[in-house]
C-alpha cells in the first residue's frame, strides 16, 4: 500500500511555484525543504534541477513516509531520504544550504514555528543564500483578497494561534537573524513567494 498523500492545490500551483523559485534553485547545490507535506512540490521540482541535492523534512511521521516514497521513485534521483524537523524548535539538520524553502506553513502553525523557520534558516544557510516563502500574506495589515480574509477567519476559528501572517511583521522578525527581503513576487489564487537574503 501506498505511502503518499495528495493535496489537490499542489497540482494546481506547481507551474508558477517552479517558474518563482527557479533563478534561486538554478544556483543551488544543496537545498532545505521546511514542512514538505506530502513532497509533491518537491518531487515535481527536483528533476528540474538535476545539479542541486534537495533535502527535504516535517515534522508529521505520515508525511515523512509520503515523502521518502517519493524520493525513492524521483526520476533525478537528487531527494534525500526526509528528516524530522519542528520548525519551532529544531534540532536543524546541519548546512551551508544555499537556499530553504518553506510552503504553506506559518499560517497554519503557531507564530513560533515562523520565528524558528527565521532563526533555523539563517543558521543554516551559507551567506547570500536565500529562504523563499510561499503561500497566502497580508501587505501593510490587510488582507490582498476577501477570500483570503475568510480563510484567515477560518484557520483562526479552528486554532487562535494560526492565521494568514502579515508580510511587514514576518520582515521584521526576520531582521535579527541577517535575513533582508530580497522580492516579492505575487502568485495565482492571492498567493505570494516571497525571498529574503541571509547578509
Amino acid at each position: 500500500m501506498s505511502a503518499k498523500l495528495y493535496y489537490p492545490a499542489t497540482s494546481r500551483n506547481r507551474e508558477p511555484l517552479l517558474e518563482a523559485v527557479h533563478e534561486v534553485f538554478a544556483a543551488s547545490t544543496r537545498v532545505l525543504e521546511v514542512a514538505s507535506g506530502s513532497g509533491e512540490h518537491l518531487e515535481f521540482i527536483a528533476p528540474h534541477f538535476p545539479n542541486c541535492h534537495f533535502v527535504p523534512s516535517d515534522i508529521e511521521p505520515k508525511c515523512l513516509d509520503s515523502v521518502a516514497e517519493r524520493a525513492r521513485e524521483c526520476p533525478s534521483n537528487n531527494i534525500a531520504t526526509p528528516v524530522r524537523l519542528d520548525a519551532s524548535d529544531g534540532p536543524w539538520p546541519n548546512g551551508p544550504f544555499d537556499a530553504v524553502f518553506n510552503a504553506n506553513m506559518i499560517h497554519i502553525a503557531p507564530w513560533a514555528a515562523c520565528q524558528g523557520l527565521l532563526a533555523g534558516a539563517a543558521q543554516c544557510l551559507r551567506p547570500g543564500g536565500y529562504l523563499c516563502l510561499y503561500g497566502p500574506f497580508m501587505r501593510s495589515g490587510s488582507h490582498t483578497a476577501p477570500s483570503n480574509a475568510a480563510f484567515s477567519e477560518d484557520l483562526q476559528r479552528r486554532d487562535s494561534r494560526w492565521g494568514v501572517r502579515d508580510l511587514d511583521e514576518v520582515e521584521r522578525a526576520a531582521v535579527p537573524h541577517g535575513l533582508e527581503l530580497a522580492w516579492v513576487k505575487p502568485m495565482p489564487a492571492n498567493n505570494f513567494t516571497v525571498a529574503f537574503r541571509r547578509d
